[in-house]
């Protein structure tokens, strides 16, 4: 069983849940597979077969700096292919305006704001147990002008509707599947991320533990960074009986609802994951824990 969290959503629809919009919802949390009362979801068709088992990095960088360098590069280069992915001069102007707004905000304000933050921290201190002998004077946060226009250039850099990456994002992918598109185009802008290998389908394996929380045991899995190439983690549990299905979840963690015995008993625990409706790899090492008693 799952806790139900506001923004926990169905596998089974990709929706958010709702108060009536599964028969698996409790007030104790979400009924999965092999908890009393789980109501199987009506059948669907078989997902389609994966393609390729490769896929590419994110091409937007996850530092600041590198940010920065890549609106850079984008709105330059951009200027010179802008016509050639099908772009005219008002969607043009209005990327550009979105990429320099945002290099001014990373770029400009927010290293501003933190420099002021940290005086408000040392104003604060000084405020407390300082011993200057003067009247303080609290800082007061001034941002950085906004470029202005260049003289048989650009405009100047003005703010812009929330959502500027957003926006970003969407006309990168209008970009990619432009007429005029060429590879080389896409590496000049650095929208197309290094290509990846997936993961080893006959070797790959889950790791994971578990533990006691509440009175239950949790098993603590996750995908080991390959969540784009697995679509279910399939997790048994021998309680001294053999090997049962207790799970084939979709989401990392997961509880396993079964009372405890009376008295002291091993239980073993195993997972594997799986693709579509065929298991790949090999099964996780066994991993026990003692309960009841």
């Amino acid at each position: 069983m799952k806790p139900l969290l506001w923004d926990s959503v169905d596998p089974d629809t990709g929706l958010p849940y709702t108060y009536d919009s599964s028969p698996n919802i409790t007030w104790d949390g979400i009924l999965e597979p092999g908890d009393p009362g789980y109501t199987p979801p009506a059948a669907k068709p078989h997902p389609k077969p994966r393609k390729s088992n490769m896929r590419h990095n994110a091409y937007y960088p996850t530092s600041g700096a590198d940010q920065i360098l890549w609106l850079v590069n984008f709105f330059n280069k951009l200027l010179i292919y802008g016509a050639t992915l099908g772009l005219d001069a008002a969607q043009l102007a209005a990327i550009v305006a979105d990429v320099r707004w945002l290099i001014y905000v990373l770029g400009s304000w927010q290293p501003a704001q933190r420099a002021w933050g940290k005086a408000c921290t040392e104003a604060v201190k000084e405020a407390q147990t300082g011993d200057s002998g003067s009247t303080e004077v609290l800082p007061v946060f001034v941002p950085p002008a906004l470029p202005a226009a260049v003289v048989g250039g650009l405009p100047a850099v003005v703010p812009q509707m929330a959502g500027a990456l957003d926006r970003i994002f969407i006309a990168v992918q209008a970009m990619l599947k432009a007429t005029g598109y060429l590879d080389s185009i896409g590496a000049d802008l650095r929208i197309v991320g290094t290509e990846m290998a997936g993961p080893n389908m006959e070797t790959i394996q889950p790791a994971f533990t578990v533990r006691i929380i509440s009175g239950q045991v949790f098993l603590d899995w996750n995908w080991g960074g390959q969540g784009d190439f697995l679509d279910l983690f399939h997790a048994q549990v021998n309680r001294g009986a053999g090997w049962v299905d207790l799970t084939y979840d979709t989401t990392p963690g997961y509880t396993d609802t079964n009372p405890f015995p009376s008295v002291p008993t091993i239980w073993k625990y195993r997972g594997e994951y799986r693709v579509g409706d065929h298991a790949v790899g090999v099964w996780s090492n066994e991993m026990s824990i003692t309960v009841g008693g």
